[in-house]
């Protein structure tokens, strides 16, 4: 019987070697690192009193040093005890609880065709990589060669160009013979009800091939040339080939670099694909990317069958740091002995290519040798830039963060990180008590490091050494604040401005991509919104955000978001403000969020440097960084006082699309 490549592999994940070896064999006690997946044994092979047989979990690989030989699970049942491979694999799937697949005539033909499938997608890689150098793909090198990246580069990730042509593709590979099922299959072309001529999926795009853990092409994500392209980045959509969230960008050449003799023997996910290629050009090969979404459970299994600690590398922003915290709560339930991740912030505004491109890859190193483990993201989370002034506050604390770490499965790593946390509560609490400084370094007590936080990043307590009554008066000014159940006044302004007036994502998606809002429902509304504009081309418009939206389960908070801006009377967001004045309001209220997001950080930096000044028993330095803390909380309190109502709004929508003011209502 023929066993599907996806049948073996599904089980070989499922079982680590070490089971199917460790029956046969009895472990070094002394080389061996249960918890790194990584031991040693004599050899079953041959006879040997040192143990020179070694098996990797992580590689599912076996090899002696003594007699040469190597394998996988499969290999060692049908050398060493002389099993059929067919026999091998069925002793591989009962210890997996998987069933043999029946045979399947069905099955076996959609292994032909996915086979098929694969064929044609190095048709069109080859076919991007051609066009790439001709003069159409001019503008293409010229944009690879201003970010820095060389020939050889270029080659290795297999970087192409993707022609500004409807059809340039398709006719290519229909010229090879391939069917036009097999081109809609594959994800290369846009076809279905309402289309009557497909179309190329990608179009006057840099193409990157999306490779599997074969290394075979089976995706492709392509970056616009054009600055008013509705998606600046667009990935293929799923296929028989691809499903996006079980893939890591660079996920094969990562893991060889991690395991390899010089390995660097951890795996770094970092956000997109420039940042991978530009790491892997500074020598930092060990990296890789989700594809444009948010971290996904089985993207973080990927992670640890490469590494025990995978390191999550995040922008120093908002942006970046609810990325981080939403990795946070995805990893907490599937830790275990030995398993864990780690985090490492980069300076606000950088990303990887920018640390590199110049200086190589030593500044890139400093944020990873700053690398925090996930009990201090935690804690971070939880205690940054609040007061745990009263009893009811610290009970407060203490509760919610028992909740947090229940759901740990392990019942072992649960119980280190209540202890964990009884530790750092009481250090925390004594300190409060006696009247000094809370403790903000999170591992459990004071000490030197104990006020530093990450590269760009808050200090890890309620509120900096010494800082009691600034920060109160920073938490009076709105510059910190929780999550109401209504979104900030500006917040709301930026976001029914886009929904109301699309145009302005074909103007600045990449902007408005990119807002971070503080409010929890606006955030997945945003994520929501920005998904079906970079898919609806020629479809985008208000009518057809509001039916996406709608159909998503945001009918009700755009409901109210409308409310909430007309009772403000801030006319310019609505449906029927000019194009002009809701452009003009849309400036004012980017320009105050983003002023707003930058005090946010001086604030959290200046705390976090008085900490450092107090510790040290700098008073000259605290009492400068006090003044200009001070300046920051009044700029705030301006800030909080306009609360995007600026100006202007309310008197540029005397002007409304094709009518007078609306009464009634307005």
């Amino acid at each position: 019987m023929r066993f599907s490549n996806t049948f073996l592999d599904e089980i070989r994940d499922r079982v680590p070697i070490s089971d199917v070896i460790g029956k046969r064999v009895t472990w070094d006690r002394k080389k061996t690192n249960a918890s790194r997946g990584d031991y040693w044994a004599c050899c079953p092979f041959h006879g040997e009193k040192s143990p020179s047989f070694h098996c990797e979990d992580r590689k599912g690989r076996y090899h002696c040093f003594g007699c040469g030989v190597s394998g996988d699970h499969f290999r060692f049942l049908t050398d060493l005890e002389g099993l059929s491979f067919p026999e091998a694999v069925q002793q591989i799937a009962d210890l997996a609880g998987v069933a043999l697949p029946q045979p399947d005539p069905q099955a076996e033909r959609r292994e032909k065709e996915r086979t098929s499938l694969l064929d044609v997608m190095e048709l069109a890689t080859r076919f991007f990589e051609d066009q790439l150098q001709t003069a159409q793909g001019a503008r293409a090198r010229a944009y690879l060669r201003e970010r820095g990246l060389t020939g050889r580069t270029i080659e290795t990730f297999r970087l192409g160009y993707a022609p500004d042509s409807r059809n340039a593709l398709k006719e290519f590979l229909a010229g090879k013979g391939i069917p036009r099922e097999q081109i809609e299959a594959c994800g290369l072309v846009v076809h279905g009800e309402g289309i009557a001529v497909s179309y190329d999926r990608f179009r006057d795009r840099i193409m990157f091939p999306i490779l599997s853990a074969r290394e075979k092409v089976i995706a492709f994500g392509g970056r616009a040339m054009a600055k008013d392209a509705p998606a600046k980045y667009l990935n293929s959509n799923e296929t028989e080939l691809f499903h996006k969230g079980n893939v890591l960008y660079n996920f094969a050449r990562a893991r060889r670099a991690a395991q390899g003799a010089d390995g660097a023997g951890t795996i770094i996910a970092v956000e997109g694909y420039m940042d991978v290629i530009a790491l892997h050009q500074a020598g930092v090969q060990n990296a890789v990317a989700p594809l444009g979404t948010a971290l996904t459970e089985n993207q973080l299994e990927l992670l640890w069958k490469m590494t025990s600690q995978p390191v999550l590398c995040f922008d120093g922003d908002g942006a970046g740091m609810r990325a981080a915290n939403r990795a946070v709560d995805l990893a907490l339930p599937h830790l275990k002995p030995g398993r864990s991740v780690r985090f490492a912030l980069l300076p606000d505004g950088k990303d990887p290519d920018d640390l590199v491109r110049h200086d190589g890859r030593e500044p890139f190193d400093r944020v990873l040798d700053q690398s925090r483990p996930l009990a201090d993201m935690l804690w971070t989370r939880e205690t940054a830039g609040a007061q745990f002034d009263t009893p009811e506050k610290r009970a407060e604390l203490e509760a919610r963060l028992k909740q947090i770490v229940a759901v740990i499965a392990d019942e072992n790593v649960r119980r280190h990180y209540q202890q964990n946390i009884r530790d750092r509560l009481n250090a925390f609490f004594q300190a409060s008590s006696t009247g000094r400084a809370p403790m903000r370094g999170g591992r459990g007590g004071g000490g030197r490091n104990a006020g530093r936080g990450g590269p760009g990043q808050p200090a890890l307590g309620p509120q900096a050494a010494g800082t009691g009554v600034v920060s109160d008066r920073l938490t009076s000014s709105g510059l910190v604040r929780g999550h109401g159940d209504q979104p900030k006044l500006r917040e709301a302004v930026l976001a029914l401005t886009v929904i109301n007036h699309p145009q302005l994502l074909r103007e600045d998606y990449d902007d408005i991509a990119h807002i971070d809002f503080s409010h929890r429902d606006l955030e997945r509304l945003w994520s929501a919104l920005v998904g079906e504009a970079a898919h609806a081309g020629h479809h985008l418009s208000r009518d057809y955000l509001i039916e996406k939206l709608e159909g998503h389960g945001f009918g009700p908070l755009i409901r109210g978001l409308d409310q909430q801006i007309r009772n403000a009377r801030l006319w310019t967001a609505t449906a029927e403000a000019a194009p002009e004045d809701a452009r003009e309001g849309y400036n004012q209220a980017m320009a105050l969020h983003k002023r707003t997001k930058a005090l946010r950080w001086h604030k959290i930096e200046l705390e976090r440097e008085i900490a450092e000044a107090t510790e040290a028993e700098d008073a000259e330095r605290v009492e400068r960084l006090m003044n200009a803390l001070h300046e920051v909380h009044l700029e705030g309190l301006r800030l909080e006082n306009q609360d995007a109502i600026i100006d202007g709004f309310g008197i540029l929508s005397g002007r409304v699309k094709g009518a007078a003011t609306n009464s009634g209502g307005h």
